[in-house]
């Protein structure tokens, strides 16, 4: 794999924002432990506020790193969601322009679900919950205009922004991936595909555009890769305001799992039921990084580097990082780390078995490069 990366969240919103505060010479410090030590050449940085991302995208540009900018405004309709990718697109030229073939722009991710228009309604859980939808989508009839709005949206990036474009899709969106630069996917691991995840790539492989899973990841339970209730919704309880909880949403209509709380949940536990298992999560993020790679995919972010709101605790009632995807563990009440003592955070296991995969990774790829300039 040519890009080995890894997604940074600098505030999605829906129903709050998922990095409440935003602190530069937190994000720079991340950034350059992503660099550094967790062997990445490339992030992806998602997020609402534009301020936010341009800062976030400069530092990683700054450090040597290729940022695939990832703005997201969700829940909008597709005429603000168009404004707001155009004014985003613009503002990165500034940035592409002084790292040239180093930014890569996603135009939107998910529309289907994460924009009205395509499907009836005004939410995401509107859309997942109307039986219209279901008929839409089980019909391809969201294919034509999702590929219409991109196709719009893709001809005024390219008047604003002169570098490379694509989009983030889920492997039932038929895209038109003649219009970008890159096939990407959003592509999870779950029991139910296990027998078929590979084969769903396959189309996008032979495309003849460099294939890249823009999302994928595991959560830190025991079991979580392989139970087939695993769902968003099944170790925490987001009431009374589960429409709030984009991953919930997500995940009752696709396997893809993402499971992070935004409002101050309860932790649905039977006691002894659920068991943190962090060298399940790196065993499962490696046994993928690997089956990734002999597919043939150019690269991978892998979901996510950090989750501030999914803190971690020793009490399993309350250990909401259990539900989580991110390759550290997030301490409240502005806790240290112990490996890192400036970060509120402390790697899990993953995060060292991913370092370590991407390290050997880098080494035989500037192996294969000597040997052919030899």
């Amino acid at each position: 794999m040519n890009i080995q990366g890894v997604s940074y969240d600098v505030g999605r919103v829906m129903g709050g924002n998922w990095r409440p505060v935003f602190d530069p010479k937190v994000v720079h410090r991340e950034l350059e432990i992503i660099k550094n030590d967790l062997h990445c050449n490339a992030v992806r940085i998602c997020g609402l506020d534009i301020k936010r991302l341009m800062t976030a995208t400069e530092y990683a540009l700054k450090l040597g790193l290729e940022v695939w900018l990832s703005p997201e405004m969700w829940d909008k309709s597709q005429d603000e969601t168009f404004a707001y990718i155009v004014k985003a697109a613009t503002a990165a030229e500034k940035l592409r322009a002084q790292w040239p073939d180093k930014l890569v722009f996603l135009v939107g991710s998910e529309l289907t679900l994460f924009m009205q228009g395509i499907v009836p309604g005004k939410s995401v859980m509107q859309r997942i919950g109307s039986p219209a939808s279901w008929e839409i989508l089980k019909a391809g009839k969201h294919n034509a205009p999702l590929n219409a709005w991109l196709a719009k949206a893709n001809e005024a990036v390219g008047k604003v922004f002169r570098g490379k474009v694509t989009y983030a899709s889920v492997i039932w969106e038929a895209v038109d991936w003649k219009l970008f630069d890159f096939v990407g996917l959003d592509h999870y691991w779950s029991v139910k595909i296990k027998d078929q995840y590979v084969e769903m790539l396959k189309p996008s492989l032979v495309s003849g555009k460099p294939v890249v899973i823009t999302e994928f990841g595991f959560r830190t339970y025991k079991g979580a890769a392989t139970s087939t209730e695993g769902m968003a919704g099944d170790l925490i309880d987001y009431k009374p305001r589960p429409s709030m909880i984009a991953g919930y949403i997500r995940n009752k209509i696709l396997s893809s799992l993402f499971g992070m709380q935004l409002a101050p949940p309860k932790m649905k536990l039977k006691e002894g039921s659920w068991e943190r298992d962090e060298a399940g999560q790196a065993r499962e993020l490696v046994d993928q990084l690997e089956t990734l790679d002999h597919a043939g995919v150019d690269g991978t972010f892998i979901m996510t580097f950090v989750s501030p709101i999914a803190p971690y605790s020793d009490d399993p009632r309350n250990d909401f990082d259990m539900n989580s995807y991110s390759l550290v563990k997030s301490y409240e009440g502005g806790k240290l780390g112990a490996t890192y003592p400036d970060m509120t955070w402390e790697p899990k296991e993953a995060f060292k078995a991913v370092a370590d995969y991407y390290a050997k990774h880098s080494l035989r790829r500037a192996g294969h490069r000597a040997g052919r300039l030899s």
